[in-house]
């Protein structure tokens, strides 16, 4: 109880005695226990804001020793006044060693520049990151990369400066982390790859059946002939061991037209093996479209691969359009296959883009530029709005109805010509109308020569 209060409750209790009043006296002790009460409300208040002091403040340390990054408080002048535990074990040092001292002595001479900006920097208020090297327990510099930001107190008023750094090796282990899930992602796009060729290769089964079917039939009629020829033959043969007349055996070679089957055999022998021929060509076609490991590369004339993949989309699909095909022979060194497969997907989404056309018509031209040898497909349709064309080789981006399209068509043949073949694709709108696609491949060396 202060000195003066209790000096005051002397000459009151002197006066009330020196009067006899009771009464008086008993108000004085009761606004005595008040104030003792008082006194013990205050106290236990203040006790459970130390504890709650004591719980924050041992809150923050433990946040600040479990940290793995190197944090660092500094007044406006560059003075520390507070460190984390990573700190002193990258530098072997105590925390309170570090209290007082400038910050610019943590790290080596061609830093304390840098530091010197952040320092700058968070004066007026503002954050910057940077990589500097930390001098180690054994003197030598460690990168780190850093990031500084103005420290404010509660009424806002700026008063130092936050350093977080963390080392670059944890950084690169993170990158590596990085790195896996990246090699995972591209795998898992490699099978999606291989999923949209099974699905183009299923559209395209109809003009295949049509393709395989016309050669076989064509085998299977000359071989029926060629066996027929044969029975005449064997006949004509029969009768010359007879020992027939000559006559006779020249009226008998007349009447089984002995030498036009003759003269027919050979041509209908070489019919024979130009539609083994095709269907050995078709079926190589195939195994190379729909196989899922990367063929080699060989030289192959454009303007054929691309005729080739024209002609195996407008006769398996149900929309037609004129086709109209221009062009020089340009001799790349690429992987067919996957050129083939491009072609045919773009020629597939032309005839898409035309579905509601009453006029179809695709123009696709092949011609040499420079060192590239370049394909362009336009259609005829409505052509490609400005914010899809920022988006048209996204992965699973399609404007088809649900069910009609996978939204990968365009990605994989992207990735096929980009990251595959070298090359390169664009998409944009005619003056015309309509849209073109633009796919350009790398010439080989011989041809860059010759161009």
């Amino acid at each position: 109880m202060p000195a003066t209060l209790s000096q005051q409750i002397a000459v009151d209790f002197n006066q009330m005695m020196g009067q006899g009043n009771e009464h008086m006296w008993i108000e004085v002790i009761q606004k005595m226990d008040d104030v003792y009460a008082d006194l013990l409300r205050y106290q236990v208040e203040l006790e459970e804001k130390n504890v709650a002091l004591e719980e924050a403040q041992q809150f923050i340390r433990g946040i600040l020793t479990s940290m793995m990054d190197v944090l660092t408080v500094c007044d406006l002048s560059g003075w520390i006044q507070q460190s984390n535990k990573a700190l002193s074990e990258l530098t072997e040092k105590s925390e309170e060693h570090f209290i007082g001292t400038a910050i610019f002595s943590l790290f080596d001479q061609k830093s304390q520049a840098t530091i010197r900006t952040c320092l700058e920097q968070a004066r007026l208020g503002k954050a910057s990151e940077h990589e500097v090297s930390i001098v180690d327990a054994k003197g030598a510099p460690l990168p780190l990369v850093i990031r500084c930001s103005p420290q404010f107190d509660h009424e806002g008023k700026l008063i130092g400066m936050v350093l977080i750094g963390r080392p670059v090796g944890e950084l690169r282990k993170a990158y590596n982390e990085l790195n896996q899930a990246h090699l995972e992602l591209k795998e898992a796009q490699n099978q999606l790859v291989q999923s949209e060729k099974m699905a183009s290769l299923g559209r395209l089964v109809a003009g295949v059946a049509h393709e395989l079917n016309n050669p076989i039939s064509f085998v299977h009629s000359n071989m029926y002939a060629i066996k027929k020829y044969g029975y005449r033959l064997r006949e004509y043969i029969d009768a010359l061991h007879q020992q027939v007349g000559d006559d006779v055996c020249r009226d008998l070679r007349k009447s089984l037209r002995i030498d036009r089957i003759l003269d027919d055999i050979p041509s209908l022998v070489d019919g024979g093996l130009e539609g083994t021929m095709r269907v050995s060509s078709i079926v190589q076609d195939l195994r190379r479209y729909s196989t899922s490991h990367r063929e080699q590369k060989n030289r192959f004339d454009l303007l054929d691969v691309v005729r080739n993949a024209a002609k195996w989309v407008t006769k398996a699909s149900r929309i037609q359009a004129q086709l109209s095909i221009e062009g020089e022979p340009v001799v790349v060194r690429s992987y067919e296959g996957f050129v083939h497969q491009v072609i045919v997907n773009l020629i597939q989404n032309s005839l898409d883009a035309m579905e509601q056309k009453k006029e179809r018509k695709i123009d696709v031209r092949c011609f040499k530029q420079e060192q590239c040898a370049n394909i362009t497909i336009r259609d005829y349709g409505s052509g490609i709005s400005d914010e899809h064309l920022l988006r048209i080789f996204d992965p699973f981006f399609t404007t088809k109805e649900v069910g009609k399209g996978t939204g990968l068509g365009l990605y994989v043949s992207y990735g096929l010509i980009v990251e595959q073949c070298g090359g390169q694709m664009t998409a944009e709108n005619h003056p015309g109308g309509g849209a073109v696609f633009t796919v350009s491949l790398p010439l080989e060396s011989g041809e860059k020569d010759a161009s």
